[in-house]
């Protein structure tokens, strides 16, 4: 079983939520929630394996 990263793994932390935040710019909330799932489900598939996502979901929902 894969252990999930959850500390800081992303390269440039602050330009990525900063690019986040500019993706959802002038959206509703509406297209901001469609915008985040199909973020989720591209990135899912990029990830693939179901046991990682089913940890994903585990650690998310505790959050």
């Amino acid at each position: 079983m894969t252990d999930l990263i959850l500390t800081p793994n992303i390269d440039g932390p602050d330009d990525f939520y900063a690019e986040l935040l500019e993706t959802h710019d002038g959206l509703t909330t509406e297209q901001s929630n469609a915008l985040n799932a199909r973020l989720i489900l591209i990135l899912a598939n990029h990830i693939g394996d179901r046991k990682v996502l089913s940890q994903a979901l585990g650690a998310a929902r505790k959050e």
